[in-house]
């Protein structure tokens, strides 16, 4: 494809001085954020109560198989499945880059190797020749990462598996309401999990979910569920403050004010983050192994009931970035004849990440998944990356910048972005752009 010079992007709207896009805050209404602070005044209902089963079978029906069960964490639902499948010390795990840190440490963990298999430049997708060179005689399971949400390349992870007696664990972390062929991603698998973290499709502020369609592994994650510490009250608690708190804070028209006071604070935050710093160098940290809570499965079925609204918006929004995107000659992630994704961020190749980010400052905040290979880490090597090994994905976490896709990002929004980063996207490719 001919690279367009860098011609202007349609005029959008200019009344936009006092508007400032968030990444997240998109997902929740104002409606949640009162029930959050009800949450608060029945301290009692906090932790235990029968939301947390309800939102497991509407999750479950959400994914398109029989069974699900809720965790503290899409890590942790990971952490379930590996012991569910008796993967554990000498066994490899084969998985993309890029990919977050907290993914290899679920294997880790369990004295086993993640195996890192670098991705397709036009999917950011796992290449699944490079898949099928890592295979060796200790390979037990894949997991198939779906980035940005889009689907990866499911008919060709399950002829390998099948061809290796591989397990497949897809990662829809990003792709809760993407579709293959017409069924939901999350079905194809042996399994799979899924994150409501407050950045991802819909947020409970922290939250995953693991779901198959096999019993005996399903019998499996339920022991494994009751094994998990239940959380604490306060720290629920405050889950339910910090999704309050940030629907507020990311409102366009205040998050011009509220975005560098957040900022200022630091690790002062009082807020709990997502990622303890064990994490980060790879370590398990104290109280990995913990349940859902219901006050947060209330705030999840709300988002659910919601969902094909939200899945509708992202789809718009996601398509005028692709159309702009088109008319410049840039390239646009691709995804598998037969699926419908629903992108959680738009990813966008440019020539000068750090000059972009500046561009879009006064507009948006721009996600920069993945600045790692291993986002996240202190560095690639607490999780057992090699440099030099997965080179798309290294190109990736210096050269991509991602866009929201929220309910709070209007058209014009959207325009306004690709209107403020057109010098650093005219021009702009992944490696081996001679493959697409």
């Amino acid at each position: 494809m001919a690279v367009a010079t860098a011609a202007p992007v349609p005029a959008a709207r200019s009344r936009r001085a006092a508007r400032r896009l968030a990444l997240l805050g998109g997902t929740t209404s104002t409606g949640d954020a009162l029930a959050a602070l009800r949450l608060l005044a029945r301290p009692g209902r906090l932790v235990a109560g029968e939301a947390i089963a309800r939102y497991e079978r509407a999750f479950a029906a959400h994914a398109g198989v029989p069974y699900a069960f809720s965790f503290s964490h899409g890590r942790v639902g990971l952490y379930g499945l590996l012991q569910a499948f008796g993967i554990g010390a000498g066994d490899e795990v084969l998985m993309q880059a890029p990919t977050h840190i907290v993914v290899p440490n679920a294997v880790h963990y369990l004295g086993a190797r993640a195996v890192y298999v670098d991705c397709q430049p036009d999917t950011l997708n796992m290449d699944m020749e490079r898949a099928a060179r890592a295979v060796t005689g200790r390979t037990r399971a894949l997991v198939l990462q779906h980035t940005f949400g889009a689907p990866a390349d499911i008919d060709g992870a399950r002829a390998l598996c099948r061809q290796h007696g591989l397990v497949l664990i897809e990662d829809c972390v990003h792709a809760l309401g993407s579709r293959y062929r017409g069924r939901p991603a999350g079905s194809f698998g042996d399994a799979a999990f899924f994150s409501t973290e407050e950045t991802k499709t819909i947020s409970t502020t922290m939250g995953g979910v693991a779901v198959t369609a096999d019993a005996t592994i399903a019998g499996r994650l339920a022991a494994f569920q009751r094994r998990c510490d239940t959380p604490p009250a306060g720290l629920v608690a405050r889950y339910a403050i910090k999704l309050a708190a940030y629907h507020v804070l990311t409102e366009p028209r205040l998050h011009r004010l509220t975005r560098p006071l957040y900022e200022m604070a630091g690790r002062r935050n009082p807020l709990p983050g997502p990622t303890a710093p064990e994490e980060l160098h790879g370590r398990r940290p104290r109280g990995y192994e913990r349940r859902f809570s219901h006050a947060q499965a209330v705030l999840g079925l709300r988002q659910l009931d919601r969902l094909d609204a939200n899945i509708a918006h992202r789809r718009r929004i996601a398509a005028i970035y692709r159309a702009e995107l088109g008319r410049l000659g840039v390239p646009t992630p691709q995804a598998p004849e037969g699926s419908d994704p629903v992108l959680v961020r738009y990813p966008v190749w440019v020539t000068d990440r750090a000059a972009a980010v500046r561009a879009l400052r006064p507009l948006a905040v721009a996600g920069q998944w993945f600045t790692s290979v291993l986002e996240e880490a202190v560095n690639p090597q607490a999780g057992g990356y090699r440099a030099g090994s997965c080179p798309v994905a290294e190109h990736a976490a210096t050269a991509l910048i991602n866009l929201p896709t929220h309910q709070r990002v209007r058209a014009d929004d959207a325009r306004l972005l690709l209107q403020a980063i057109v010098p650093w996207v005219a021009g702009a490719a992944p490696p081996g752009r001679d493959r697409l």
